[in-house]
């Protein structure tokens, strides 16, 4: 009888509608993306060579779950922005919401490059041109301007926008082999880095605004369809097996796609076939925090993932050093046994979320003073 009531409780609560106002587990997979890098960051900067040892089975794990973390980020990033200025839309005013973006966005590329800026180098008259490395930041700013972009051409055409979004994701994926080893050795820096990791770049605008595509390209579905009765439970269904779909399928898809067409790029996409992959472990992961989605509201985890900007900034700065050149990386820089590097990172994940927490209230906090800033300069 219990074990009955439990299962119609469940299914009631999975096959709620979504609510207008927040899609509450996009919170929660934010927040595991957050806790994720900062554990992957401090681990990979602290941890021994030794160590690093694919034959472990552990390391291996944490190897292959560390990798999800950026293409949650640059999908997430697509899904919750583009849902945003369709609801604008839809309201009949989105132009607020289209200048908020293009302020948001222009915000993350110069946190970004600040980030890498040492201050006291700079003070000595010492000046390194690598601060023009582009990371993660800065990418998912320009990708929040061109999805504005996109946004403009076709939020009148809302059928058409999703196949554009889609088709968008897909080409980036597909043809990533054609850019892969990308030098750009003739193009100014500041420029190249966008698009060539030959100058130390960690994150280039291609392959990673294709996830952002397809997450924009997920947000035009919730929007048109969220409201629906069953939605839910059809979403949750759909993201397990397209994901699952992606990731077991998609590199024989593209080999047959090779044998019926005759282009080598595919054969050549699917020898290296890590996009779509991870885009099937993004889908598994919406799928799992979706279904449990209820019992994340109000939590903790749905706080921090309200934060990730502020605890992105943080643990850049106690971990590599901004601005001041002294990090944990000074210090201990592959220097951490496993034991060590692990009880090190849950503190480290500790300390940097509390400070979040305390001492940047919201993500808004940032907003709020480069918006005064920049009214002073107007004034």
């Amino acid at each position: 009888m219990r074990f009955t009531f439990l299962k119609v409780y469940l299914y009631l609560k999975i096959n709620q509608p979504l609510q207008p106002n927040r899609l509450y587990f996009i919170d929660a997979v934010r927040a595991f993306a957050i806790l994720m890098m900062l554990q992957g960051h401090f681990i990979d900067t602290l941890l021994e060579p030794i160590y690093r040892d694919d034959t472990y089975t552990l390391y291996s794990i944490w190897s292959y779950f560390r990798g999800i973390t950026a293409p949650v980020f640059f999908t997430i990033s697509g899904l919750v922005f583009a849902y945003l200025l369709l609801r604008a839309y839809a309201k009949g005013d989105d132009k607020a919401r289209i200048k908020k973006g293009l302020f948001r966005g222009l915000l993350l590329i110069a946190i970004g490059y600040s980030l890498r800026i040492n201050i006291l180098s700079w003070l000595t008259g010492y000046f390194s041109a690598y601060f023009l490395v582009i990371d993660v930041l800065q990418c998912i700013g320009l990708a929040l301007i061109l999805l504005v972009g996109l946004h403009l051409l076709f939020k009148k055409h809302s059928y058409l926008y999703s196949i554009v979004l889609f088709t968008i994701g897909c080409v980036i994926f597909v043809t990533e082999p054609l850019y892969r080893d990308l030098t750009l050795d003739q193009t100014p820096v500041f420029i190249g880095n966008w698009m060539s990791k030959s100058n130390g770049s960690v994150f280039t605008i291609l392959p990673w605004f294709g996830y952002s595509a397809f997450g924009a390209f997920l947000s035009t579905v919730f929007f048109r369809h969220a409201h629906r009765n069953r939605f839910k439970i059809f979403s949750i269904c759909c993201f397990f097996i397209v994901g699952l779909l992606f990731m077991f399928a998609s590199t024989p898809f593209l080999f047959w796609l090779n044998h019926i067409t005759g282009v080598e790029l595919f054969e050549r996409s699917a020898d290296f076939n890590y996009l779509f992959i991870r885009l099937g472990n993004v889908l598994v992961l919406f799928a799992l925090f979706y279904t449990f989605e209820h019992f994340l509201k109000q939590s903790t985890i749905v706080r921090i993932g309200e934060k990730t900007l502020s605890i992105y900034v943080i643990h850049f700065i106690l971990l590599y050093g901004s601005y001041t050149g002294f990090g944990l990386k000074v210090f201990f820089y592959k220097a951490l046994d496993p034991y060590e590097a692990v009880l090190g990172a849950l503190v480290f994940m500790f300390i940097v979320c509390v400070l979040a927490f305390h001492y940047a209230k919201t993500n808004h906090f940032l907003y709020t003073m480069v918006q005064k800033v920049s009214g002073w300069f107007k004034k």
